[in-house]
């Protein structure tokens, strides 16, 4: 298992590639080679994937970061009511916030988490191998 390090670690690296995988996991790329991995560790009784991306993932590319910053909250966003959609997940829930800024944009990754209670709905975020192509 690999040890989770704290999202804010980015701030400062220069991105060169940005890839989403189905909504469950997202792979950064720096121009020094090193490589991230932003996911969720699936267990049974939960569900945990990206609900929305805001802003333009290719803005956060080629400039160094000036904000990587995570915030986590038990309560839904003003204006969202989330629907569980499946039954049994819906004693818990949790949205988890990713902010990232360049010179040339801002981006919120919105992570949304659901599970029976007894599960984690956090998000992972730990350096990996650089991926395969």
């Amino acid at each position: 298992m690999q040890k989770d390090l704290e999202f804010s670690s980015l701030k400062g690296k220069t991105l060169s590639e940005i890839r989403n995988i189905n909504n469950k996991e997202l792979i950064f790329t720096c121009d020094s080679g090193e490589s991230y991995k932003l996911y969720h560790d699936q267990w049974c009784c939960e569900e945990v994937s990206i609900e929305d991306i805001i802003g333009d993932l290719n803005d956060l590319i080629g400039s160094p970061l000036l904000m990587a910053e995570e915030i986590s909250s038990n309560i839904n966003p003003e204006g969202i009511v989330k629907e569980s959609q499946n039954k049994y997940y819906t004693a818990s829930f949790t949205w988890t916030f990713y902010k990232l800024a360049t010179i040339k944009g801002y981006v919120t990754i919105r992570w949304y988490g659901e599970s029976n209670g007894y599960y984690s709905e956090e998000v992972d975020f730990v350096a990996i191998d650089s991926p395969s192509k």
